[in-house]
């Protein structure tokens, strides 16, 4: 369980290229699907910040699920919301027509977990544009640019490493 900090899930072709699955945060279980189907983990995990993680056996793991059954339904639903997010990653990477509609589905799944203020939200992006596009499917040039250009029709505003999403319901008309 990532219990501080930030961790990039993705899984790199054997031509180099790397998709970024999820960049998990506090409270997420990281292998959760692995360690109860046995199987291996199919994603590579790396920091993004410094982070604290708590690791847990699997045995001890199934144990406590089998002994507390209200943990075994939060592991369900953990489980249901990680195939969901799969899907909805699925789609935007496979469905999005543009690579606009792309990055605003990115930008607006970030802004889900973000502070939110008379129909705004803010987040700190501690991903570079390379790894923005490797979570979007497009390339860092398409990233610089399609943020700027965003900044230009005020749907968002980033100052630093922060970002305001000012028109969510225009980053929603993008992503389809």
């Amino acid at each position: 369980m990532l219990c501080t900090g930030q961790i990039k899930l993705f899984c790199t072709s054997k031509a180099g290229k790397r998709v970024i699955l999820k960049v998990a945060q506090p409270g997420d279980v990281l292998g959760l699907s692995a360690m109860i189907a046995g199987a291996r983990h199919e994603a590579t995990a790396e920091a993004i910040e410094s982070v604290q993680f708590k690791r847990v056996r699997k045995a001890e793991f199934n144990e406590f699920l089998h002994e507390h059954i209200e943990a075994s339904l939060h592991a369900s639903h953990a489980l249901s919301l990680e195939s969901n997010r799969a899907l909805i990653n699925i789609r935007r990477l496979a469905v999005s027509a543009s690579a606009a509609g792309k990055l605003a589905a990115v930008l607006l799944n970030w802004g889900c977990g973000a502070s939110h203020r008379e129909g705004e939200s803010r987040f700190a992006m501690t991903l570079t544009h390379e790894e923005l596009a490797a979570l979007a499917g497009t390339s860092r040039e398409t990233v610089t640019r399609t943020l700027r250009r965003f900044q230009d029709e005020q749907l968002i505003q980033i100052a630093g490493y922060s970002i305001r999403i000012l028109s969510p319901r225009g980053l929603e008309e993008l992503s389809g």
